[in-house]
């Protein structure tokens, strides 16, 4: 279907009966989130009095779900981007039946314990397919769904065949995630995605012509999407539209022209109806104008039979689709029960212990990025569900294995990603690839560029999900490219983010058993922080133990009675080994420790992590970043050895002497605290 702006009239004529049923049901969205924003007394009334029509229609003629499964993996996903509209989520997972979504949380909204939560949060709910709010980072979601169900698809056959259906408002369009996001998926010709814009041209503060004069159609047709066009209100219009969305060859825009806060006699169409609610007076007038006679919170009887009779529908579509499942070859639904249930393959763990006993037999000196590669290229034929990624610095980031196939259309059967310089899109976008299910998906850029993923790094994290950022060049060590492109904040601000474990290995294996850790946790993301420098083998002796799983340990211990402990992460655990033989010859014993990763370190025993950091010694830490957070560790009296401000462009090693990250620096200060 080679289509572009068209403006839909509709094909269809219903009953005046069958209009009207339609209408109330509309209403009924309309009035409950007017009800519970007002409850509340505070929300968003006006997005969903305004989508209430669109979404009318999708649900009860065209979305495939059923609230008895909510977990079936053919469901088509529906994707509130628009998140402060929440809503209009909650009164269709209402109205629809799902059993958790009752009366009482619609009129508990925005309370505390509430399952329905001033935005959509994921696990809150069933039927809440992400967490939405930070504009944009929806409609980014949804192109990773709509991306997993086509590569699900080449590997599993038509028993994968559904949609996914994203409400995005003016504010998504606006914000530039957006557009990384549509440019991709246009590129990817992901014609299972259906984003329906809600077209109101109200934002907070006011008309978006304040902001805005960009033609949306164009742009969308510029990035490759067939875009259509209806009135938001009028039901046979959208039925059109997203009859013909179906048939098209590419992703679909439907421009939705809607009036925000659709009903309220003085405040729709203005931004009085998007932030706040709309007052007893509005209420009572919009109840008049959309011949609502009926009390707050209130859906008669026929017009909720009506809304779950629509959610029935989905019941015969769930036994027809597990008829057909059941046919399937009984090797593939093995597989695919087990990537659903996000179960990693018994062999891998095998996998592992091979690899990390060939690193104690060859001892490599490699940068940890390269490391990285190296792992990688024995685990992925083992863990077939790792997608991999790059924003453009494949091979810089080394994510990219001899194996891996891109990722194209028509076939999508690959497994890597090539997402261009779309650092905060990746993010998302691999966050909807796990939220979707069947992939482990990891990306890579430079760590210095987790500035521009890092809203979906903490998306990542909030959701639980078990995505890995490959972050290269992860210090000053990247050397010529300068301070723009040297991280020195980065690790502190990402080990401020709750539920996001922040690995720095210092040697192969470490690297090795932090990819591992990552993998094994299902419910939260990592940062894998990789130098481009070359790095000496640490871990001489084969373990079968993850030693990095602990977060901290003593890598290499004091032959004596230990004065000083020094903590390392990454490159900088060989300065303290270094340092470590300089204070020996001067009668001062050390041990050495590593600390891969902070979260895991203190999630142990006080116990434990007296026995690594020592209760009476000199606490010394080294890293090539700031020094932000590492008091927790070293204590007031404790010496850091590391930057204090941003870096400058040169070699590597002639940077680490110039800011005082060496051996011979960690020695002298050490040596003048305790004299």
């Amino acid at each position: 279907m080679q289509q572009t702006m068209t403006s839909i009239k509709a094909n269809t004529s219903p009953t005046s009966n069958q209009r009207m049923a339609s209408i109330d049901m509309a209403n009924a969205i309309r009035a409950l989130a007017m009800d519970a924003v007002e409850k509340a007394n505070s929300g968003h009334p006006g997005m969903p009095m305004g989508m209430a029509d669109v979404a009318t229609v999708l649900f009860t003629q065209f979305l495939n779900f059923d609230p008895k499964h909510p977990n079936w993996p053919n469901r088509d996903r529906f994707v509130l981007s628009a998140g402060h509209g929440s809503m209009l989520q909650y009164a269709l997972l209402y109205l629809t039946g799902y059993e958790d979504m009752t009366l009482e949380e619609i009129k508990n909204f925005r309370g505390l314990g509430a399952k329905t939560a001033g935005h959509p949060e994921f696990g809150h709910a069933t039927g809440i397919e992400t967490t939405t709010g930070p504009l944009g980072q929806g409609l980014a979601n949804g192109v990773g769904m709509a991306l997993s169900e086509r590569m699900l698809a080449a590997r599993f056959g038509d028993v994968i065949n559904h949609t996914t259906y994203v409400i995005a408002g003016d504010g998504c369009l606006m914000e530039g995630i957006s557009q990384e996001a549509i440019s991709l998926a246009g590129h990817l010709k992901l014609n299972k995605l259906v984003v329906l814009w809600d077209d109101n041209k109200i934002s907070i503060d006011g008309p978006t012509s304040l902001t805005t004069s960009e033609d949306m159609v164009k742009r969308f047709e510029a990035a490759g999407w067939t875009v259509l066009s209806v009135d938001g209100h009028n039901h046979e219009q959208i039925a059109t539209a997203l009859s013909a969305a179906k048939k098209s060859d590419k992703p679909v825009m439907i421009a939705c022209r809607t009036t925000i806060g659709y009903g309220a006699p003085n405040k729709a169409g203005t931004s009085g109806s998007h932030g706040s609610p709309l007052g007893k007076t509005e209420i009572e007038g919009a109840r008049t104008k959309l011949n609502w006679p009926h009390a707050a919170f209130e859906v008669p009887a026929d017009i909720l039979a009506g809304w779950r009779d629509a959610g029935a529908r989905g019941g015969e579509t769930f036994a027809e689709w597990t008829q057909k499942y059941n046919g399937v070859d009984a090797a593939k639904r093995t597989e695919f029960e087990r990537l659903m249930q996000k179960q990693l393959p018994s062999a891998w763990v095998d996998t592992l212990q091979a690899f990390k006993k060939k690193l104690a037999e060859t001892k490599p000196n490699e940068a940890t990025r390269k490391s990285s590669e190296n792992f990688l290229e024995a685990i992925v034929p083992v863990i077939p569900e790792l997608v991999g990624g790059s924003a453009d610095l494949t091979g810089s980031n080394n994510t990219k294995t001899k194996a891996m196939k891109a990722v194209a259309a028509p076939d999508y059967a690959g497994s890597y990603i090539y997402y261009g310089i779309r650092e905060h899109a990746m993010g998302a976008i691999m966050n909807g690839m796990s939220l979707h299910g069947g992939f482990i998906p990891y990306g890579g850029t430079f760590l210095v560029f987790t500035d521009y993923c890092r809203p979906a790094i903490r998306l990542s994290a909030l959701m639980n999900q078990r995505v890995i950022y490959v972050m290269t060049h992860d210090s000053i060590g990247l050397g010529e490219d300068g301070p723009t492109h040297q991280p020195v904040e980065h690790l502190a601000s990402l080990r401020a983010i709750p539920n996001l474990n922040v690995f720095r290995p210092a040697d192969a294996t470490e690297t090795a058993e932090c990819w591992a850790l990552a993998l094994s946790n299902e419910t939260t993301p990592s940062i894998l922080s990789l130098t481009r420098q070359n790095l000496p083998t640490l871990r001489n002796d084969y373990t079968a133990d993850n030693l990095c799983a602990r977060g901290g340990y003593i890598i290499l211990p004091a032959k004596g009675n230990a004065k000083v402990t020094l903590i390392g992460t990454g490159s900088e655990v060989m300065l303290c080994v270094e340092a470590q033989k300089q204070l020996a010859a001067r009668g001062v014993e050390a041990n050495v420790v590593s600390m891969p990763c902070w979260e895991l370190f203190d999630a142990q025993p006080k116990a434990y992590r007296d026995s690594v950091l020592g209760t009476d010694t000199l606490k010394v830490a080294c890293e090539a970043a700031l020094g932000f957070g590492w008091e927790r560790y070293i204590g007031a009296d404790g010496i850091f050895i590391g930057m204090k401000g941003f870096g400058a462009s040169a070699p590597a090693p002639e940077l680490y002497k110039h800011f005082g990250i060496t051996a011979e620096d960690i020695v002298k200060a050490i040596t003048a605290k305790l004299n």
